[in-house]
């Protein structure tokens, strides 16, 4: 039997300031996702996408993730909770963040960003779609060592005590979804986006991808009870959110394959001081 180690939240204190795990797991997917998008940069065949658009994009992303995560936590989990403490919806660095929520604002933002540079925004999104799976995992990391999200009570040897929640062993289901929807799921799509795809496709089998990982993670992760917990018949909140998105995609997929159009005619036409300088 295995106990979480209670981790300290705090990573560095100087004075009255203090920097914690979970924001530096936050900073570590920003700079994943740079890392990883100025070498598709420098792998893509067409010159679509820049370097300049890569850091609005990860400007963009970064509001919609914050934006959009928090209100997604606060209006489809604990309504209720912060409807009672408004002050503590600011309050993101004690966690509560929700990654249907943070997908909605990514998604707006990317239509924005699509607008700025007269892209079709399927593009924009197959290109940073593979950039994000590692970012996830890292944040699941950060739930990991915050001691949050625990896993269903389990007799499994590798179970593990979450002191913070009780006395009795559970899943560490936050290094399950770091395993899955991070790792594995990075593996999946940057293997899957390395061949030239239709239009639409890599965000398709992203939100498949995403979805189904997150559905199957769900059956060993303790449901959040701060407003449905487990939902009609058995599935948890999660999973609801999870199931519009796996439909999206098979959507995009479809749609993707059946009208098979390349990401340089959806392109649009970049301005001259934008074409990539690489």
């Amino acid at each position: 039997m295995l106990v979480h180690p209670q981790f300290d939240p705090v990573a560095i204190a100087i004075g009255p300031l203090a920097v914690r795990w979970y924001g530096l797991m936050y900073l570590l997917g920003f700079l994943l996702f740079i890392l990883l998008g100025r070498y598709r940069i420098r792998q893509q065949s067409n010159g679509v996408f820049t370097r300049e658009m890569l850091d609005d994009a990860l400007f963009y992303g970064v509001l919609g993730v914050i934006l959009g995560g928090r209100l997604g936590h606060v209006l489809f989990y604990e309504p209720a909770y912060y409807l009672q403490h408004p002050l503590e919806i600011a309050a993101i660095w004690q966690g509560g963040m929700s990654f249907h929520g943070g997908f909605l604002g990514v998604t707006i933002a990317m239509v924005c960003l699509a607008r700025k540079y007269q892209l079709s925004w399927l593009a924009v999104t197959d290109f940073i779609a593979p950039l994000v799976p590692l970012g996830l995992g890292a944040g699941r990391i950060g739930n990991f060592i915050n001691g949050e999200l625990w896993g269903r009570p389990t007799d499994v040897p590798w179970g593990m005590i979450f002191p913070y929640a009780d006395n009795l062993p559970r899943h560490p289901s936050q290094l399950y979804e770091f395993a899955l929807e991070g790792l594995a799921f990075f593996a999946l799509l940057w293997l899957y986006s390395a061949k030239p795809r239709p239009l639409g496709a890599v965000t398709g089998m992203f939100m498949i991808g995403y979805g189904v990982f997150r559905s199957f993670c769900e059956f060993f992760r303790e449901p959040d009870d701060g407003f449905l917990g487990i939902m009609t018949l058995g599935i948890s909140m999660g999973q609801w959110l999870s199931l519009p998105m796996i439909a999206a995609g098979i959507a995009f997929l479809f749609w993707a394959y059946r009208y098979d159009r390349k990401p340089e005619k959806a392109a649009g036409k970049l301005p001259r001081e934008r074409k990539n300088r690489d």
